[in-house]
């Protein structure tokens, strides 16, 4: 059996958005127990220069919308990158799993030689659809997702590989 686009995309930006939820949801927990403001964590970041728990959110969810919406050939929505909460993040969170959930199989698969044109500060990638998505989008979002959890981790929420990783499929 072979792996198909859609397998490799959409099941899998889903599966880890939802266990950003669930150790963001840890965070939140930790804020109250400690009455630490949740923007306090929100804001965090691991070195001056990089962005925060927030933008780490707001990035993760981009690049997953955008690489189907882009395999699939259509226009990704836009979402105004202005969350400040928790309760704005997991609805950012949400609505782009609702998004990705649109997607069905046939509008993904086959996509492995399309032609992606990517704008990336003033430069254009190019990319056929399958190493736009191996090379790419998903090491992007990896990236996003793993800051995420590594600034919780670092602000003393009680997460683990298990966290990252989710339940066993099954």
């Amino acid at each position: 059996m072979s792996l198909s686009m859609y397998q490799a995309s959409v099941p899998v930006f889903i599966r880890m958005l939802n266990n950003l939820c669930g150790f963001l949801k840890k965070g939140e927990a930790l804020a109250e127990a400690k009455k630490i403001e949740p923007e306090i964590l929100i804001n965090s970041r691991l070195a001056p220069d990089m962005f925060p728990l927030s933008r780490q959110i707001q990035i993760a969810s981009d690049i997953s919308r955008r690489c189907v919406a882009r395999l699939a050939g259509v226009e990704a929505p836009k979402i105004e990158d202005n969350e400040k909460t928790f309760e704005e993040l997991y609805q950012r969170i949400n609505t782009t799993i609702d998004y990705l959930e649109s997607f069905k199989p046939g509008q993904i698969d086959g996509t492995e030689e399309k032609p992606i044109a990517l704008e990336v500060r003033g430069n254009t990638l190019h990319f056929q659809g399958m190493m736009f998505l191996l090379l790419f989008s998903l090491p992007n979002f990896y990236f996003h997702i793993t800051t995420a959890y590594n600034i919780l981790r670092h602000n003393g929420v009680d997460i683990g590989k298990q966290d990252f990783l989710g339940k066993p499929p099954g």
